[in-house]
């Protein structure tokens, strides 16, 4: 089971305690191992020997959940990535938790993004927060609390999850990635927003390739060394939600340096000069419409509508070449 260092001051909270909450939602950023966390937790709740810190591992309980065969133990999380929890999984998951506990100690429920229910499975999970019957924990892992229905968070004990400092991030992903250099690392923490799990990931996703692809088509769009059309097509593999969040970055870094001027606050160095570049060529007005227009069809593509990509890339592209200038 995974342990993170940044997490020791909390486990040791969560493994001290004589009596648990019958409902914990544990947030923080995408990255930072909340779900190994709440394993972790789960593990220790319904492990029939506990040590004084984890659970034993060897009772029939631990090799029951070590096998994903554990008859106390239910996660809930949606059937496709990226898709919604739907009420009807909702519903299965409240007939578990009237049910007796199989094995004679706790029942445990993990779910995650508890907020990707939709308002009908939020609203049919209501009643078991509220009063769980017999011996039951749920833990909640939340991304983006602020999305979940008050409701919901005022019935859970609430514990903001640890992000780690970015010595102790760089420290810890020497060890995770150490075919990386130093400065490959720090680039990829930055782009994963300082969460180092997300920045494997990103890692694994073959992102920083991506994005050397995307600044590089970036600077020959400003050259009118290549249509938007053209890099529109060229950028097929990359996530469109990526793409979105780093022009969005982008234009936050040129707002920002047309009113600091400050030179240490142009971002991550692919696009320093770039930024730089547009800060002073392009008036600020300009700089904000075409960056409330980014944002919106963030939210768009954030909320999985269905859109035509070539073409909402062609369109930000043609926005982007006609910043520089009075045009």
């Amino acid at each position: 089971m995974a342990e993170y260092p940044w997490q020791q001051v909390l486990w040791q909270q969560f493994a001290g305690r004589a009596q648990h909450a019958h409902a914990y939602l544990l947030h923080g950023p995408k990255g930072i191992g909340k779900r190994a966390l709440a394993e972790r937790l789960m593990a220790l709740l319904l492990c029939q020997r506990p040590l004084p810190e984890d659970a034993c591992g060897a009772c029939k309980s631990c090799m029951l959940l070590a096998a994903g065969t554990h008859p106390d133990n239910y996660v809930l999380e949606p059937e496709e990535a990226d898709k919604a929890i739907k009420v009807d999984q909702v519903r299965d998951l409240v007939s578990f938790v009237v049910q007796t506990a199989q094995l004679g100690g706790r029942k445990v429920v993990l779910i995650e993004p508890v907020e990707s229910m939709n308002i009908n499975a939020a609203n049919a999970l209501l009643k078991s927060l509220e009063e769980p019957s017999g011996n039951t924990v749920l833990l909640l892992v939340s991304h983006q609390p602020s999305r979940l229905l008050p409701t919901i968070k005022s019935r859970c004990v609430q514990q903001a999850c640890p992000l780690p400092g970015r010595e102790q991030s760089l420290a810890w992903l020497g060890e995770a990635l150490p075919a990386l250099s130093q400065d490959e690392r720090d680039e990829l923490l930055t782009l994963a927003a300082g969460s180092p799990l997300a920045a494997v990931d990103l890692q694994t996703q073959g992102v920083r390739e991506q994005r050397a692809l995307v600044v590089e088509g970036v600077k020959k769009l400003l050259k009118q060394q290549a249509s938007p059309t053209q890099l529109a097509e060229g950028w097929n593999a990359v996530p469109l939600l990526l793409l979105f969040d780093w022009f969005c970055d982008w234009s936050n870094l040129i707002l920002r340096y047309q009113l600091t001027e400050d030179e240490t606050g142009l971002g991550l160095a692919d696009m320093r000069k770039v930024v730089q570049y547009l800060a002073q060529k392009t008036a600020q007005d300009k700089v904000l419409s075409v960056q409330d227009w980014i944002l919106l069809q963030r939210q768009k593509v954030l909320a999985k509508a269905n859109l035509n990509r070539v073409l909402l890339l062609e369109s930000l592209l043609v926005s982007w070449a006609a910043l520089p200038g009075n045009g």
